[in-house]
């Protein structure tokens, strides 16, 4: 079989142009084991031969965002390989630092606390703008992107429509005959049950600890709660039909999608992701995660998918 021969898209574009040129011319005058021990290509497997490395921790959203990256990047013409599923913060920010990979996906407010114990902006330009300023020598943050992965109080769309609920200010009155599910933390933690009150003066009738994920979202679901604090691009919103309350005052902070870099890459690579931070929103990552995680579809694949719908292959 003739192998097909790919050209990076900023070639196609570039020769485009050139042609337009010309005419106006004329006319005018990881398998298993250890994933930071080997990478793998974004687009038909195997080990890497150098290049851009793009890492992840070991949840479906942030390895579905390296394989967006990596093969971004490889449509560019940038050779680029993916170590998915390196772990933790802790271990992954190492790896970074170290040099073993070259980029990973982020969030704005988590990685300035990460970096500052004693950050407090909740605003987003001013969350990116204070990051800028925490992060060590050598590392760097690319264009966030409107995409956020965040605490989010959410409700039934039937509630919402009957109740007139947009926003969580919306709750204020609301809230007194309701029952609130969420993680039993969320009890006691200043962005929970005390932050609704002190913020937006949300207090519910009752309170229902429950585990997060599909113990929350069934309870919702069934009527068994009335609102529940889901993470912002849990794909049970979309296949539910479940309605986020948009947080006006920030209580929840900033947690925008962001690409963290070493410096020593960031000329290669920023082009590139700036545009598909351009492109992600958190009703796409919504989208895109209910094909990973409910019909457990290979990233790879749901990655390629986005990049050809975004006209960035």
């Amino acid at each position: 079989m003739t192998p097909t021969i790919r050209v990076p898209r900023r070639a196609r574009v570039a020769a485009l142009s050139l042609t337009m040129v010309g005419a106006l011319g004329l006319t005018a005058c990881g398998g298993g084991g250890d994933p930071l021990a080997s990478s793998s290509s974004s687009g038909e497997g195997g080990d890497a031969g150098g290049g851009v490395v793009v890492g992840s921790a070991d949840f479906s959203e942030s390895i579905l965002l390296a394989h967006i990256y990596a093969g971004a990047l490889e449509a560019d013409g940038v050779e680029a390989s993916t170590k998915t599923g390196i772990g933790s913060r802790e271990v992954y920010l190492k790896a970074l630092e170290e040099g073993s990979v070259d980029v990973v996906p982020e969030y704005t407010g988590n990685l300035a606390l990460y970096y500052d114990k004693k950050f407090a902006e909740t605003d987003p330009d001013k969350t990116y703008d204070g990051l800028t300023e925490v992060l060590p020598d050598g590392l760097a943050v690319l264009d966030k992107s409107e995409a956020e992965d965040n605490d989010s109080i959410v409700v039934t769309k039937e509630t919402a429509d009957s109740q007139d609920l947009k926003t969580l200010e919306d709750l204020t009155d609301a809230a007194g005959e309701m029952t609130l599910g969420a993680p039993s933390e969320f009890k006691m933690r200043a962005q929970g049950i005390p932050g609704l009150k002190s913020t937006y003066d949300i207090e519910f009738q009752s309170f229902r600890p429950l585990k997060p994920g599909q113990a929350t979202n069934g309870a919702l679901k069934n009527g068994q709660i009335d609102a529940a604090n889901i993470f912002s691009t849990d794909p049970a919103i979309v296949e539910n039909d479940f309605v986020v309350l948009e947080d006006t005052k920030k209580l929840f902070g900033s947690q925008n999608v962001v690409p963290l870099v070493r410096e020593d890459s960031q000329e290669q690579v920023a082009e590139t992701l700036d545009e598909v931070s351009a492109k992600l929103t958190t009703e796409k990552l919504q989208e895109l995660l209910k094909r990973t995680d409910i019909d457990k579809e290979d990233p790879d694949k749901v990655a390629a998918d986005f990049l050809k719908e975004e006209g960035l292959d």
